[in-house]
């Protein structure tokens, strides 16, 4: 009933913020030579706008009568013009713009303005937000710069309902969306899948859109929560670049530099680069980050281009599993700094990344995008493991060693376009897409307890005191490993999908779409180096019968109603379905085929203030109707653990608020609120207890960011800026089972919510600029949950400064 209401009150503020709506004007900007200019800035009655790479632009504007145009662009001469609003569509000549020869001053860069009138590379169909019956949320440029955002994590946290989940030992980041884990397969760079392994570089990144809910239709194996696709910068055919110095608490040192421009009229090229140091609050624990971005755009012709795009990460750390438990729970005594790793331990990552883009335009209306890209992901490990200690405080530390190599190519063609048949229009996006994935995972004999000749492999080391690690006398050498076992394993996945978007009136459409996957998961390849023989892991069914390759079918569909009663505002349902593919075979000894999830979203986007500010609702349920569970025979035992059926459900269900936004010229806003109940619905005897939050998922988030920039007077220059993150209750440990439940034993570990407070203050002089700001102002002490009991202290009160100079 609250939302309903929610939903009303936001309808007729729209109402009254448009009533006065007059006009979409059209144009499109050449240069002295009749070729088009793309990026090209336009403004008008608080809109704004930029130029595609046909030069063609489309601004909606709300007030009545005449009204400027403002034309800007790096290189060329500001222009104005004065329309005269001809009806619901404005069309304008060619606006020719003069080149300026002058020095530029400085770089306009936009604010949190909306995106609902925009059409998003996440979406891959052309579609403006508005028109897209799902959530979608971005961190632009101009947030990653004001809040000084060195990895995707430092981004994510300004995206409702995306938490930071099982970042086990500092690998990678892994994130959690409304209940799921995002995992390796729903991260995506320039709309190919990549590797978040060694923590992905921000510097590099022009925004970070959040598609929230089901994507299959458009991606494939992903899971239902969110597809995050980073989109990089690209070059200009205007010189200019920055340089800048970021430093801060425990040492931390990071130099930027950012340098684009034309080689020729046609070629264009980029190069970012960083480098950086950092200790941590926790002890004993450094990083160090080498990174490498450069980049080419070749303009074809006036309708087609290529961008080739390359970039390298090589990021060491020490792998930190945090704190450990003490008899299964927190015990706040083992203190916030202390490090309970073996003091030699290393995390070594390499990954490469390699694109090709081609986009043409066949004309105005109908466009090809081919995309090829390869990723190298190399990843060299050795330490302790998860520390779980007595009462007494006392642990077994036990060594891991490994590596991974993984080699993954992916393919895409999508294909956009509009037509008409008799009274309806038609936006439509035919895709397919393919990707292989070929990971070396190595395995090694480690000497704990000797080097002879006779000594057997042990991984068992020494005990550790949580409460005093760092007592006289523990052990400190690296033993020696030596190569056990390679083993190999390789993934391909295929789909075709096809999507229209049916305006049957100006207010009403209809969008639906349907893909289809298939998806192969190799027999794994086990090399044996002491024996130098190969062997095949079977999968096994019926009389030990080997079954072949792991082989996936799913349909993706989704279907949704969109109404939209004033151009600012869209309200929608959808239906999409997603797919989980799932390992065993069933009673026929049958390979299981994949849980299917069904999603339901509704939600309102809404535009308020002129465009000023847009404040998005959005309401959705997931239900999993076939989870596979192990059987258990009628004598409550489990005779084959491979063996399953499709007899559990879980849901997810929750609400999500977006609100972003310039409310004045040089003030800017982003906030957010989430809810999410993650649980299982039925499982079987002995199964996890249903009606219980799952670990790893968060009740409430929050987040807000105010940025104000003086634009006049003696203070012009100044910016100031302030941002709140909540984190609500959280479930650390493993979920109960109903056999725990009958032993009496709890798993859970609860960790109450937290919240924390950030302060930025700089000031622009000509090209200099400088920023600073106080992280974590009241030093929250809390922590991130991560899975079973690997549970990290929040960073405490820290600082950073970035000097940059722009040219």
């Amino acid at each position: 009933m609250k939302l309903t209401k929610l939903f009303i009150l936001l309808a007729a503020m729209a109402i009254a913020q448009e009533v006065d709506a007059q006009t979409t004007v059209k144009g499109k900007i050449l240069n002295q030579k009749g070729e088009s200019l793309a990026g090209i800035s336009v403004h008008g009655s608080n809109k704004h706008t930029k130029t595609n790479d046909q030069g063609e632009y489309e601004l909606y504007i709300p007030t009545a009568g005449t009204f400027q145009l403002q034309f800007t662009g790096i290189g060329f001469q500001k222009q104005e013009l004065a329309v005269v609003p001809q009806g619901t569509i404005t069309e304008l000549s060619a606006l020719i713009l003069q080149q300026n020869n002058q020095q530029i001053e400085q770089i306009d860069v936009k604010g949190y303005n909306s995106v609902n009138h925009r059409s998003l590379e996440v979406s891959k169909s052309g579609v403006k937000d508005l028109d897209l019956p799902q959530a979608v949320q971005v961190i632009n440029s101009q947030v990653i710069s004001d809040q000084q955002i060195n990895v995707l994590s430092d981004a994510l946290k300004n995206a409702n309902g995306v938490a930071l989940g099982a970042n086990r030992g500092g690998v990678n980041e892994n994130f959690y969306a409304r209940g799921y884990s995002l995992g390796t397969n729903n991260i995506f760079k320039n709309g190919a899948r990549t590797n978040n392994g060694g923590s992905i570089e921000a510097s590099t990144l022009e925004s970070v859109q959040i598609l929230k809910g089901s994507a299959a239709l458009l991606y494939g194996g992903v899971t239902g929560g969110a597809v995050v696709n980073l989109i990089s910068k690209k070059p200009k055919f205007e010189h200019g670049g920055e340089v800048a110095m970021r430093i801060g608490s425990y040492n931390q040192y990071k130099p930027m530099v950012d340098v684009y421009g034309p080689l020729s009229q046609k070629l264009a090229f980029r190069i970012v680069g960083t480098g950086g140091y950092a200790e941590s609050y926790r002890d004993q624990v450094e990083s160090k980050r080498l990174y490498v971005n450069p980049s080419l755009l070749y303009k074809i012709s006036d309708k087609s281009d290529i961008n080739v795009m390359f970039d390298y990460l090589k990021s060491d750390f020490t792998p930190d599993f945090g704190i450990g438990s003490v008899e299964g729970k927190i015990n706040e005594k083992v203190g916030r700094n202390s490090f309970i790793n073996v003091p030699w331990a290393y995390n070594k990552t390499n990954s490469s990344n390699a694109q090709v883009d081609f986009g043409h335009q066949f004309s105005d209306d109908w466009k090809l995008n081919v995309l090829a890209s390869y990723q190298k992901y190399l990843r060299d490990y050795y330490g302790s493991e998860r520390i779980q200690a007595n009462a007494q405080g006392i642990a077994p530390r036990a060594l891991n060693r490994s590596e991974q190599d993984e080699l993954t190519f992916n393919q895409q063609l999508n294909l956009t376009g509009k037509l008409q048949t008799g009274i309806f229009q038609h936006q439509v996006l035919v895709g397919a897409d393919a990707d292989q994935s070929k990971v070396k995972n190595y395995a090694f004999n480690i000497f704990a307890n000797g080097t002879g000749e006779n000594v057997a492999p042990s991984t068992a080391y020494d005990n550790i005191n949580v409460f005093d690690p760092y007592a006289s006398g523990m052990r400190s050498d690296m033993p020696t490993a030596d190569l056990k076992t390679r083993t190999n394993t390789n993934i391909s996945r295929y789909g075709v999908f096809v999507q229209d978007l049916l305006s049957i009136t100006d207010q009403f459409k209809v969008l639906a779409g349907i893909r289809y996957t298939y998806q192969k998961t190799g027999r794994s390849e086990v090399y044996d180096y002491k024996t130098n023989t190969t062997s095949v892991t079977e999968n096994p069914g019926k009389d030990k019968v080997d079954m072949g390759d792991k082989v996936d079918k799913a349909w993706s569909p989704k279907f949704a109603l969109i109404y939209q009663p004033l151009k600012a505002t869209s309200l929608y349902v959808s239906y999409a379905n997603n797919f989980i593919s799932n390992s065993g075979y069933d009673v026929n000894y049958q390979p299981m085929g994949p849980s299917l999830l069904d999603q339901y979203e509704a939600g309102i986007k809404n535009d308020f203030f002129q465009g000023r500010l847009s404040t998005n609702v959005t309401w959705y349920k997931i239900i999993n109707n076939r989870y596979a569970q192990t059987i258990i025979g009628d004598d409550g035992k489990v005779a084959d653990s491979n063996m399953k059926e499709f007899t559990g459900r879980s849901a997810s269900d929750g609400v999500e608020l977006d609100v972003a936004g310039e409310l004045a010229k040089g003030l800017d806003v982003l906030a957010g609120y989430a809810y999410n109940y993650m649980r299982y619905l039925e499982t079987n005897e002995n199964g996890i207890l249903e009606d219980m939050r799952l670990v790893g998922t968060t009740a409430h988030t929050a987040n807000g960011t105010v940025f104000y920039t003086f634009q006049d007077g003696a203070a012009k220059g100044l910016k100031l800026g302030a941002s709140v993150f909540y984190t609500g209750k959280r479930n650390a440990g493993w979920n109960t089972t109903k056999a725990n439940q009958r032993d009496g034993l709890d798993r859970i570990i609860p960790i109450g919510a937290f919240t924390t407070f950030d302060f930025s203050a700089g000031y622009q002089y000509g090209k200099w600029n400088i920023l600073a700001k106080v992280s974590n102002i009241g030093n929250t002490f809390n922590y991130y949950v991560h899975e079973n009991y690997s549970v990290n202290p929040i960073p405490p009160r820290s600082f950073t400064t970035t000097l940059s100079y722009r040219f």
